[in-house]
């Protein structure tokens, strides 16, 4: 298993990417709950990350609403079938945790689907920050609530394409 990695500029701030055999595997933010150790990430080498960059330039100029890249998640078996489930929600639409489990056939499992939303390792990409609380309110974001809440209104078309504002 070869591990690498860059990083790259984005609207969030820094985004630390990690590909495992060529695939991408990690996706993460500064100060991201769960940020795996950076001697993990393997050695850096912006080769296998073309894509990517240019995929989440895109995706963060208003010019694509899906990914089409090879993606290798490391998880339990459930955490990959809730990572699946989080990457049919479309675009600009937000589900709430019940209705991510019964998506995945889970019903009665949304407090386990959100510890799995959680533990997403490629966020943007596989959109965990679309799921919400059963009231409609934002819960927990791994990247924090002001970025989710940045992401959710960029995909509504409600914060434009300014950075995000702690950035600015």
């Amino acid at each position: 298993m070869t591990r690498t990695y860059t990083v790259t500029d984005s609207p969030l701030g820094p985004l630390t990417l990690v590909a495992t055999d060529g695939a991408l595997s990690g996706v993460y933010m500064e100060r991201q709950r769960h940020l795996p150790p950076k001697e993990t990430f393997g050695e850096p080498d912006a080769g296998p990350f073309g894509a990517v960059i240019a995929q989440l330039g895109e995706y963060f100029a208003g010019e694509r609403t899906d990914f089409d890249l090879e993606l290798a998640p490391q998880g339990t078996d459930f955490q990959r079938t809730v990572w699946d489930g989080l990457r049919r929600i479309p675009y600009g639409m937000t589900v709430t945790y019940g209705e991510l489990a019964e998506e995945i056939g889970r019903p009665g499992a949304a407090r386990a689907a959100g510890l799995a939303n959680g533990r997403n390792p490629i966020s943007v990409v596989i959109p965990c920050h679309r799921v919400i609380g059963s009231t409609g309110s934002l819960t927990g974001y791994g990247g924090g609530l002001e970025r989710k809440r940045y992401l959710l209104d960029f995909e509504r078309g409600l914060s434009g394409r300014l950075p995000f504002p702690s950035m600015a």
